[in-house]
């Protein structure tokens, strides 16, 4: 006797959606009943907006942030912007924080990752030397370094302040240390040795 189970096709749909980041295999099965359930006009409608993302976006020529394909990307084809200062994060994802605080009017850069050897990420897997040719390209320009506080984002913040440090440019990094609303009993040492390190006057 056959053991009854989804048909194949759903079946499929599943093991898509279980691909995806956060999504395990009780979520997929929920989110692939809901889209059946939905009928075919809400499946087609998303399928087709799925398929319009992937085929119109892209990534931006002049920083890496995403774009319409084989157009710049809203910052980087604002005249406002200052074009002495260049934010680098490690992926087009860590844009977005920053440019919602308003707080920034410079342009930016998207390394695509940070160098992980045991990932087998090397410097050259990434955008650094479009990153030097920028800022060759701007004189006397600020490099902000935007990444993230563990070792990798270490290592390549170190690797790229030695390879900068020919050129015309002053490289500054994110400040770091308590966030807003923290007790300062909850922090661990580093967090507070860097908050300490980037005090400022009031």
């Amino acid at each position: 006797m056959k053991v009854q189970d989804y048909p194949s096709a759903v079946l499929e749909l599943m093991a898509g959606l279980r691909s995806m980041p956060g999504i395990g295999s009780r979520g997929a099965e929920r989110h692939a009943l809901w889209f059946l359930q939905q009928g075919r006009q809400q499946a087609i409608k998303l399928s087709e907006a799925l398929r319009n993302a992937v085929e119109q976006i892209d990534n931006c020529p002049e920083c890496g942030f995403f774009a319409a394909r084989g157009e710049r990307c809203n910052a980087c084809s604002d005249p406002a912007r200052d074009i002495g200062q260049i934010c680098v994060v490690e992926q087009a994802t860590d844009v977005l924080p920053i440019e919602r605080s308003g707080s920034f009017r410079g342009l930016y850069h998207c390394l695509g990752g940070k160098i992980s050897p045991l990932d087998g990420v090397m410097p050259e897997d990434l955008g650094i030397e479009k990153l030097v040719e920028r800022v060759r390209q701007r004189p006397a320009c600020e490099v902000i370094l935007a990444l993230s506080s563990d070792v990798e984002g270490e290592a390549t913040a170190l690797y790229l302040a030695e390879q900068l440090s020919g050129l015309n440019c002053r490289i500054t990094r994110l400040a770091q240390g308590m966030p807003a609303g923290a007790a300062l009993s909850h922090a661990d040492a580093i967090t507070v040795m860097r908050a300490l390190q980037d005090r400022r006057e009031i």
